[in-house]
């Protein structure tokens, strides 16, 4: 096991845990060669989303609202991805640390959608308190991070899989799920669509732009683009797992004895530690009588090989169980709890990270430039920094015409992408690329020839938080 504890680079930390495969390798078995044959064209369209997780959903909208005929295609029954069906309902930082909200157009829009009992997390007067009392009661509700209050709520996964659902039908955008793309439609080296597969086989779209919202750059990759896989071993966010939910709690006992009776906590996680070995703490979510487990964070496991997923699942579904009986034995407010819900999608944090045009990297935090081709501003991970700047050009393939990239696999170096991965940024990422998408299918120009003026123009448009170029951004105390 690995320890993680927060610093100036990491704010999301917890334990890492170093998983032995337990499977054999896979032998040698030769190819099978496939027949030729033709493939029916399921539609037409100008832009084609892969994948229907929080940048794909964004990238959706934002494209229709730019204009274009949008086709989304999504393997599962459901938008939102690890927002909603990978049960990450705690949705990270959207303020930045003066309280000011700078993730916002899709993702403000989208929040203020869900019903009142959908969303918990401290109220707009609180954003950016310093209050030790406030700090101290946020703190423990996953809101307040280095003595301040954030906005960070915790949310109801299947409000906001209605809601992702009817804000891209209600643009006439074609959603369809159950649909998993195998392979990118490339006509003169370029993007041109997509080969899915269902139920009905195997069928095509054509589009003029296609966006990449797979999360882990299954489309650009297969179609040649030059990307990155390389990863921080200490940090969180190349390991996998599965969350889980369980019900029947009463999470303000577990509050109060957490952070009430210290010593007993910590002999409670060192005797977890002890007999579970991959142990996990509870988190709040959007109810008080339901508790969120990210699941124990495994290491050494690919996402892109289906023998190490099966096994992080099994192991995952496992410890649910484990961790249940452990929980009910010995911690206050989970006497009567019960398993409510295992994630459907597996929490996959990285995979494969584009080549980009541009790239964020870690010697920008401390500079505060805002960049000519800014799409979006995230909130840094320590106070010690200012707001960074996320370019258009990191969604944008070096050499790879009639793609766009966003979510979790856009340019950017590991330690970026360690907050760059989380839901509310890829909710930026994705409006930007769908906007972009859109310009780019309308003007029958590539994606990298999009006029930057025009693309943020038509992001202040949709709600989007920029900033006026050329601008130096002093570091905070």
């Amino acid at each position: 096991m690995i320890a993680g504890k927060p610093t100036d680079e990491r704010l999301l930390v917890s334990d890492i845990f170093e998983g032995e495969r337990t499977r054999t390798d896979r032998p040698a078995l030769g190819t099978l060669r496939e027949a030729a044959r033709d493939i029916p064209v399921y539609r037409h369209c100008d832009v084609l989303v892969v994948g229907g997780g929080p940048s794909g959903t964004a990238a959706a909208v934002a494209a229709a609202r730019a204009g274009a005929d949008v086709v989304l295609l999504e393997r599962y029954n459901h938008l939102g991805g690890l927002s909603t069906g990978g049960l990450v309902i705690w949705i990270d930082r959207m303020t930045d640390w003066q309280g000011r909200q700078v993730i916002r157009g899709f993702g403000e829009e989208i929040l203020d959608r869900l019903p009142a009992d959908a969303i918990a997390g401290p109220g707009r007067e609180e954003w950016g308190s310093r209050d030790g009392a406030r700090a101290a009661h946020w703190s423990q509700r996953t809101a307040a991070f280095h003595g301040i209050v954030t906005w960070s709520p915790t949310v109801d996964p299947e409000r906001l899989k209605l809601a992702s659902q009817e804000m891209v039908i209600e643009q006439n955008v074609r959603l369809v799920f159950h649909s998993w793309a195998a392979m990118p439609l490339m006509e003169d080296g370029k993007v041109r669509g997509a080969i899915f597969e269902s139920k009905a086989g195997r069928q095509a779209v054509r589009a003029k732009v296609v966006v990449d919202a797979t999360g882990d750059g299954d489309l650009f990759a297969r179609a040649g683009a030059a990307y990155e896989s390389d990863i921080e071993a200490a940090d969180i966010h190349h390991c996998m797992n599965t969350a889980w939910l369980l019900g029947g709690v009463d999470m303000d006992r577990w509050i109060e004895f957490r952070a009430g009776s210290p010593e007993q906590f910590a002999q409670f996680m060192a005797r977890g530690r002890e007999q579970l070995r991959a142990f996990e703490r509870p988190f709040v979510s959007w109810r008080n009588d339901i508790a969120l487990f990210m699941g124990p964070r495994q290491s050494g496991f690919s996402a892109l090989d289906v023998d190490d997923q099966t096994e992080v699942e099994i192991r995952s579904h496992r410890l649910m169980a484990r961790h249940l009986d452990y929980y009910r034995a010995h911690a206050p407010g989970f006497e009567n709890a019960f398993l409510f819900l295992s994630a459907p999608q597996l929490g996959v944090r990285h995979a494969r990270r584009l080549a980009g045009v541009a790239k964020m990297t870690r010697a920008q935090w401390p500079t505060g430039q805002v960049l000519d081709d800014e799409i979006g501003v995230t909130p840094s991970v320590s106070p010690k920094f200012p707001n960074i700047s996320i370019p258009y050009g990191s969604l944008v393939p070096t050499a790879l015409d009639g793609l766009l990239a966003c979510g979790r696999h856009i340019a950017c170096d590991p330690n970026s992408h360690g907050f760059m991965r989380e839901i509310p940024q890829c909710w930026i990422t994705g409006q930007a690329a769908g906007a972009g998408a859109a310009l780019a299918a309308n003007r029958g120009i590539e994606p990298r020839a999009v006029n930057i003026d025009e693309l943020q123009t038509a992001l202040a448009g949709q709600g989007a938080y920029l900033r006026p170029r050329a601008h130096k951004v002093p570091a905070t105390a």
